[in-house]
């Protein structure tokens, strides 16, 4: 094992021990969070997921939405520390229709180029018109059937790069149940194609973060202002922040980097949006 791997490996330890003690405070017991992997019954068949909850109690729900690397160790540690601090959360696989989960245990280990032939076809499984809108209802619906989910209050949803896009989409899909919705930089989400994720934003009723990396946000300067303008539309201001020292993918701790290439992952940004996600859900899931 490479000094690198230990210590990426160690800080990521770290940060999501420290994260846990910080939302638990002195309460022992509230450092622990029940884990288990079910299944979820949707109109395409069986989901794979993770559930992971405060370890007594019910409580407002949230829905993690993967990025191309899918459900995996270091989104499950994501889970554990919105568990610490107070949620039951639910993290699909999102590419249940043609994999079991984890497609991939370590995303920093993988060569996006030379694996690219293989993640195409998983991103269109789930990305493709009417899978969300088959999925969500399904995930909305087995969360208010357990006993750790609050079904008086709203529920959250987050997503990273191509799950950005499925945060809105499942916004727009429930909006009766989603009183919140968080998209790290988010990939494709506004286009030129009838179904781009922008157009949805009248159907929203959510209060919307949209978080932005700065390499996105250079490549598609105009996206954010026309974002911006589909929800003030819709009358449902969002909050839209370019993150300026963020590359495409910084919240992700095992984000994968290419030979010569500066680090994704922005321990610094990644608190920042970690702070702003938090405050979202404290505001809009009464």
């Amino acid at each position: 094992m490479s000094n690198d791997e230990l210590t990426r490996r160690d800080f990521v330890t770290m940060t999501v021990a420290a994260g846990l003690a910080a939302a638990a405070g002195s309460d022992v017991s509230a450092q622990q969070a029940g884990e288990k992997t079910v299944e979820i019954k949707t109109p395409d068949g069986t989901c794979d997921a993770a559930f992971i909850h405060p370890a007594s109690g019910d409580h407002q729900a949230v829905i993690i939405w993967p990025d191309a690397f899918g459900l995996r160790p270091s989104m499950r540690d994501m889970a554990k520390r919105l568990a610490a601090a107070g949620y039951s959360v639910l993290v699909p696989n999102p590419f249940y229709r043609l994999a079991k989960s984890p497609v991939y245990e370590d995303a920093s280990k993988v060569n996006f180029q030379t694996e690219r032939a293989k993640i195409t076809p998983l991103m269109g499984s789930i990305t493709a018109d009417g899978t969300v809108e088959r999925d969500a209802p399904a995930f909305v619906a087995w969360l208010d059937m357990q006993k750790e989910v609050d079904r008086n209050k709203k529920i959250g949803t987050q997503g990273y790069c191509m799950g950005g896009g499925l945060v809105v989409r499942t916004a727009a899909a429930v909006p009766g149940r989603i009183g919140a919705g968080a998209s790290f930089h988010g990939g494709g989400l506004v286009t030129d194609r009838p179904n781009s994720p922008h157009l949805l934003a009248p159907k929203i009723k959510a209060r919307m973060y949209f978080g932005i990396a700065t390499n996105d946000d250079m490549q598609q300067p105009t996206a954010k202002d026309t974002l911006k303008a589909a929800f003030e539309a819709a009358k449902n201001p969002a909050k839209i922040e370019v993150y300026a020292n963020a590359l495409h993918g910084w919240c992700m701790s095992d984000m994968p980097v290419a030979a010569g290439a500066p680090p994704i992952y922005n321990q610094a940004d990644a608190e920042r949006a970690w702070t702003e996600l938090l405050a979202l859900y404290k505001a809009a899931l009464a």
